[in-house]
């Protein structure tokens, strides 16, 4: 394990079912995404596969530029245009008679429409781009709840006042009247909270939810959405670049890097042994507090390079202190198995080759 103080939370507690035996809400399998451009298409997603669990969260974590927002929008059907899936497939409640595939519906189709926000809810990065600045915040929640749900203007009015209250609001009955730029940060992520959660998703997505906040908001954001997915048993995919927040949140971890799940891992899996040298180049730049007075941070060499130059073989072999010559260079490692743990790293498949 790396020389840090961050460790993963306890294991499964008896609010969080092995991840064997929970049921899975949603299956992306190889997930392809590319940009159009006017020199040729960018593949910005190549064979993304993951699960998520209803009472598990997933937590997505990388460096920027490694796909984890674009997986995010792929599956809600809100990528950027010209954006658009080429491959692969989103299934909603898979295994299932009500099974659907996301990919295949028009995003801006009704079905789609009625499964965002009703089925899966989003918690955006920077709360107060997740807002309109000329309808107050209540009207905004009142909104998603009448477009999901036959009630009254009065009904959902109540709801979001409950909804506001249950997020942490204080008093709630006049903050529903507020506009988003009356609130603080931290005030603003709890009202985004809560419009995810207006409609009762199954499923909660929450795209690098403490970015904009300072380190005490931060943390009771953090507790406030734990709080939350445990109570509701929902399926949580959290997405961050902060190591230490995949050790309070996650019970799974999902690393990508350039477009690619690189490694799958139970929390405790990925910070006691960690299989790719991704990971365990990431864990290494964690600060630590016991370091040496002016001693240097651990930096991972070079940088995420652009999708539309992809280094042959590994993508990540530039970069890596690990590197086989003459194979990471030319071939690229197999991809990680759905919901399985493992590493798309030729390193890992030598390790089993020397202990059979």
């Amino acid at each position: 394990m790396p020389d840090t103080l961050i460790a993963p939370r306890p294991g499964t507690t008896p609010d969080t079912a092995p991840r064997a035996a929970a049921k899975r809400v949603l299956s992306v399998r190889d997930m392809a995404v590319e940009f159009p451009l006017h020199q040729g298409s960018v593949r910005a997603l190549d064979g993304v596969s993951l699960d998520l669990h209803a009472g598990r969260v997933l937590g997505v974590v990388g460096e920027s530029g490694c796909g984890k927002s674009v997986t995010a929008r792929a599956i809600l059907g809100i990528l950027d245009r010209p954006g658009r899936i080429v491959g692969g497939s989103v299934n909603l409640d898979p295994g299932t008679a009500e099974q659907q595939d996301l990919a295949a519906l028009d995003p801006n189709g009704g079905v789609m429409r009625d499964i965002r926000g009703s089925r899966i809810g989003l918690i955006f990065q920077e709360p107060m781009t997740a807002f309109s600045v000329h309808y107050t915040v209540g009207n905004q929640i009142i909104e998603g709840i009448r477009a999901h749900g036959n009630v009254s203007k009065t009904e959902a009015r109540k709801r979001a006042i409950e909804l506001l209250r249950e997020v942490g609001i204080p008093r709630p009955e006049m903050r529903i009247d507020a506009y988003p730029f009356q609130l603080s940060g931290g005030l603003r992520q709890r009202v985004g909270i809560a419009m995810a959660l207006a409609c009762e998703p199954d499923i909660l997505i929450a795209d690098e939810p403490t970015t904009a906040l300072d380190v005490t908001t931060q943390a009771q954001i953090l507790d406030l959405l734990r709080r939350l997915q445990r109570d509701k048993g929902i399926a949580l995919m959290l997405i961050t670049h902060d190591i230490g927040v995949i050790a309070q949140m996650a019970d799974d971890v999902s690393v990508m890097y350039l477009g690619k799940v690189v490694e799958f891992a139970s929390v405790e899996q990925l910070f006691n042994a960690p299989r790719h040298p991704y990971t365990r180049a990431l864990l290494r730049s964690v600060p630590d507090i016991r370091a040496v007075p002016r001693q240097r941070l651990a930096t991972i060499g070079g940088a995420v390079p652009h999708p539309g130059v992809r280094p042959s073989g590994c993508a990540f072999h530039p970069r890596c202190p690990e590197v086989i010559e003459g194979r990471c260079h030319n071939e690229a490692p197999p991809p990680v198995p759905p919901d399985q743990d493992g590493a798309s790293c030729f390193r890992m498949e030598l390790a089993e080759e020397l202990v059979s």
